[in-house]
């Protein structure tokens, strides 16, 4: 059989891709169906950081733990929430899309414009274009003086090289996503939160150690600040990957050949 992880909103009832940011034309798209019949097996569809989750509750930084809350921080943000090594699918057209929740002070502005890695990038972008004293900072000199050479990545070198102008622009990032976080945690208190994508390989200096910091500091109902703790993903790129294969291996082991389980008609070989 095929597993598959797409990065956008999937519909569990017919296997369809709901939305598609990548490839035009593929709104609404019977990916499952076109791929079981292309390759003349079964296939199953699911959310890329769905089944990154599920890879990572498996295999990963959250095995042996339930529930584990999985975020992914790259171009884009996305969640996954995996409860008893399943992942939760609210009505079957997605939940846990935190890059989605909004964290603006005006109740306005998605996590993913804020802490992502283009919105980094681009806030970096803007501060320097207009910065009068682009010598100084370590950031501009890593970019080779380009503002089209100043990425997330190198943000996070200048950060933790010591810039105070990269440090500034990550803290309000990571203000942001603790925000979101502890929105999570009141809502679901999750045993492990579970945090990968490029942005994460900033590492525990520069993100998580912070990060953490931020969470406790805000969260205001005293009985869960001890219920959860936030880690790194173990798994690195291929973790979707693995994902879809054991999103693949649950649903074509049971032979599960309804619609809501997201497996085309043909037979497993």
């Amino acid at each position: 059989g095929v597993g598959i992880g797409f990065g956008g909103p999937v519909d569990d009832a017919n296997s369809t891709v709901i939305k598609s940011h990548q490839i035009e034309g593929w709104d609404g798209f019977p990916l499952a169906e076109w791929i079981g019949e292309l390759l003349g097996l079964p296939a199953v569809l699911g959310n890329d950081a769905d089944v990154a989750g599920l890879a990572e509750a498996l295999f990963g930084a959250g095995q042996g733990l339930s529930p584990i809350f999985y975020i992914t921080i790259g171009s884009g943000i996305g969640g996954g929430l995996i409860i008893d090594g399943e992942i939760y699918r609210g009505g079957g057209r997605g939940a846990a899309e935190i890059g989605h929740l909004p964290v603006g002070h005006d109740g306005s502005g998605p996590l993913e414009a804020e802490a992502s890695g283009w919105a980094i990038e681009r806030r970096a972008r803007s501060a320097l274009e207009s910065y009068q004293a682009r010598e100084s900072i370590l950031l501009w000199s890593l970019a080779e003086r380009k503002l089209n050479h100043v990425t997330a990545k190198r943000v996070g070198e200048a950060a933790a090289g010591g810039d105070a102008f990269s440090q500034a622009i990550l803290t309000r990032s990571w203000e942001r996503l603790a925000f979101a976080l502890r929105h999570v945690i009141v809502l679901l208190c999750p045993r492990r939160i579970v945090i990968g994508g490029g942005v994460s390989l900033m590492g525990e200096k520069v993100l998580f150690e912070p990060l953490r910091e931020l969470v406790r500091e805000g969260m205001a109902f005293v009985p869960f600040r001890e219920c959860y703790d936030i880690v790194p993903a173990a798994l690195g790129e291929a973790v979707v990957v693995h994902g879809a294969l054991a999103l693949a291996r649950k649903r074509l082991s049971a032979r599960v050949q309804s619609p809501s389980g997201g497996v085309t008609k043909a037979e497993p070989r």
